[in-house]
């Protein structure tokens, strides 16, 4: 039931990225089924075009009863000798994420780094 979903939704890490370089991600708001939802940040540099990213999250999400839905997309420029993420661009398919989002997100997970972000660039 929800208790279930729920705790399958607690699982789903808010950000999975490469430890580094320059790479596309998508901001994905994934949903339990009729409850409550979060936003996640998945970006890999394995992804030519952003609906790779959003298309293998969905089918990990599936698999654990969770739905999904792209909120747009940009890209990361993860530098860890320099402790610095800064998040930039769009996708063209999926518009842009909310890189503010995306932001907060980041300094969760990486709370000793630099994170800047910028709504320029592609």
């Amino acid at each position: 039931g929800a208790v279930a979903m729920a705790a399958a939704l607690s699982l789903v890490p808010d950000v999975e990225i490469d430890d580094g370089g320059v790479f596309k991600y998508v901001l994905v708001r994934v949903r339990a089924a009729g409850g409550p939802g979060k936003d996640v940040v998945r970006g890999h540099s394995w992804a030519e075009y952003h609906a790779d990213l959003f298309e293998r999250t969905a089918e990990e999400l599936a698999q654990q009863g969770l739905g999904c839905e792209c909120l747009g997309g940009g890209r990361l420029s993860h530098r860890p000798e320099e402790r610095k993420i800064h998040v930039y661009g769009y996708s063209v398919g999926f518009g842009r994420a909310d890189h503010s989002v995306t932001t907060e997100k980041l300094k969760a997970k990486y709370p000793d780094y630099e994170i800047t972000w910028a709504d320029e660039g592609y």
